[in-house]
C-alpha cells in the first residue's frame, strides 16, 4: 500500500483506492498512517473522532469504522495472499497499520531528513542539500489537508509542519554554505513574505542578499521583520539578528562566510 499524508490523503492499494468518503473513517485511516507500524489505542482512536464527548456507543460505532476500513482495504489486495486483517491488525488495545518501509511519504520524509541532518552536520553540504530537497519535494500542500482533523490528528499535523520548516531551513543554510547565494534569494523573498515574523528566514534571505550585493536590500529586510514583530508582539529582534543586521550595515567582511545561525 502506498499512502500519502503530505497534502490530500490519498491510499493506494494495487491500484484501488482504499480512503473512505466518509469523514470519521478517513480521520481514523490518517491517524494510523502517520503512526504506520505503531499500535494507535482506542482510547486514542476515541478521542481523536470524538474529543470529550465520547458517545456510549463508541466501542460499537469505533468497531463498525475498522470494519469499513478492512472492506475497503480487502478490495485492493485481490490475488495478495494478505488479508485486510494483516494490513489492518488488532492488537492488545488498539490497532496498528502494518506497512513496509517506505510506504507511507511522511515516514520517508523523516528518514530523508534525518540522514540530511547527518550529511549536514558531517559538512557535506551537498549531499544535506539533496537529501532535504528530496524529502521536500515529498510535500504537496499543507499535510492531511483534505482531512478533518481532531485534537489527537491537529498535533500530528504540527509536528509534521514544524519538521517541514526545520528541514527548509537547514537546506537554505546549506545552499548558503555552497556559495548559492543567488540561487535562493527568490525562494527566500517568498517565505519571508509569508513568514514576515520568521527571523531564521530573514537572517538568510538578509546574508543571501549581501553576499549577492545587494546589502541595502538585507537592511530593508530586517526593518520589515522589526515592524512586523514590534507592530504585532510589541517585541524587538534577537540579539543575534541584531547583531546581523549591524555586521551588514558596518560591511563586516566576516558575512561572507559566516552561517546565518539566529539563536
Amino acid at each position: 500500500m502506498e499512502i500519502k499524508v503530505l497534502g490530500p490523503l490519498t491510499a493506494v492499494e494495487q491500484g484501488t483506492s482504499v480512503v473512505p468518503s466518509a469523514a470519521k473513517p478517513r480521520q481514523i485511516l490518517a491517524l494510523l498512517a502517520v503512526q504506520a507500524d505503531h499500535v494507535v489505542t482506542v482510547p486514542t482512536l476515541m478521542a481523536e473522532i470524538w474529543g470529550e464527548r465520547i458517545p456510549r456507543s463508541a466501542s460499537t460505532t469505533l468497531q463498525t469504522y475498522i470494519l469499513q476500513l478492512r472492506r475497503k482495504i480487502a478490495a485492493g489486495l485481490t490475488g495478495d495472499a494478505r488479508g485486510a486483517k494483516d494490513v489492518l491488525v488488532t492488537q492488545f488495545g488498539g490497532y496498528l497499520l502494518r506497512l513496509e518501509p517506505g510506504q507511507v511519504d511522511a515516514q520517508e520524509f523523516e528518514r530523508l531528513v534525518a540522514e540530511g541532518r547527518h550529511a549536514y552536520d558531517a559538512g557535506d553540504y551537498r549531499t544535506a542539500s539533496r537529501l532535504l530537497g528530496a524529502a521536500l519535494a515529498l510535500w504537496h500542500g499543507p499535510a492531511l489537508v483534505d482531512v478533518r482533523a481532531g485534537g489527537v490528528l491537529e498535533l500530528e499535523v504540527l509536528r509534521l509542519e514544524e519538521n517541514r520548516m526545520a528541514a527548509l531551513e537547514r537546506r537554505i543554510e546549506a545552499d548558503l554554505r555552497l556559495g548559492r547565494h543567488a540561487e535562493v534569494v527568490p525562494e527566500l523573498r517568498v517565505l519571508t513574505a509569508r513568514h514576515p515574523m520568521n527571523e531564521r528566514f530573514c537572517a538568510q534571505f538578509m546574508l543571501a542578499l549581501h553576499r549577492s550585493g545587494g546589502a541595502w536590500r538585507a537592511l530593508e529586510a530586517y526593518q520589515r521583520l522589526r515592524g512586523a514583530l514590534v507592530t504585532e508582539l510589541g517585541l524587538e529582534p534577537s540579539p543575534s539578528l541584531r547583531q546581523l543586521h549591524h555586521a551588514v550595515l558596518s560591511g563586516d567582511t566576516a558575512l561572507d562566510s559566516q552561517p546565518a545561525g539566529v539563536d
